[in-house]
C-alpha cells in the first residue's frame, strides 16, 4: 500500500515537539501513530506507555496501548488493556472489530466477550 504521508518527516517533527514538551499529548499521539505506521512497534509501544502514564483514564489512550501490545504479540497484556479501555468508556465497536492491530487477540474468547459486552 502506497501512502502519501512523509513518515520520516512526521517522526522528526513530532520527536522535536516531544523533546521540547515531553507532556504534549497531541504530539505524543501523532508520534506513536507514525511509529506504528512505519512498523516501529517497539517505539510505538514506548510512546503509548508514556501516554498511558500521562492520561491513565483516557479510553482511547488505553485502546492504543492495547493495539501496540497486540502488534508485539503480547496478547495477555493487550487483552487486559483492552478490557481497561472498555471499562473506561471505549465504545467504538466497529473500529474494534476491524482494526488490524488487534489481529493477534481477535481469536481469543475474551475478545469475543468484550465485543459482546460492547454490543450491549
Amino acid at each position: 500500500m502506497t501512502s502519501s504521508r512523509d513518515l520520516p518527516f512526521e517522526v522528526s517533527l513530532y520527536e522535536a515537539v516531544v523533546s521540547s514538551d515531553p507532556t504534549n499529548v497531541e504530539a505524543l499521539m501523532a508520534l506513536g501513530e507514525a511509529y506504528t505506521q512505519r512498523g516501529d512497534y517497539p517505539r510505538g509501544l514506548e510512546v503509548d506507555q508514556r501516554l498511558s502514564r500521562l492520561r491513565p483514564a483516557d479510553p482511547v489512550v488505553q485502546y492504543n496501548l492495547a493495539c501496540s501490545l497486540s502488534l508485539l504479540g503480547r496478547r495477555e497484556a493487550a487483552l487486559a488493556t483492552l478490557e481497561q479501555a472498555v471499562a473506561l468508556g471505549y465504545t467504538d465497536l466497529s473500529h474494534l472489530e476491524k482494526d488490524p492491530d488487534l489481529e493477534a487477540v481477535r481469536q481469543d474468547p475474551r475478545f469475543e466477550a468484550l465485543r459482546k459486552r460492547l454490543l450491549g
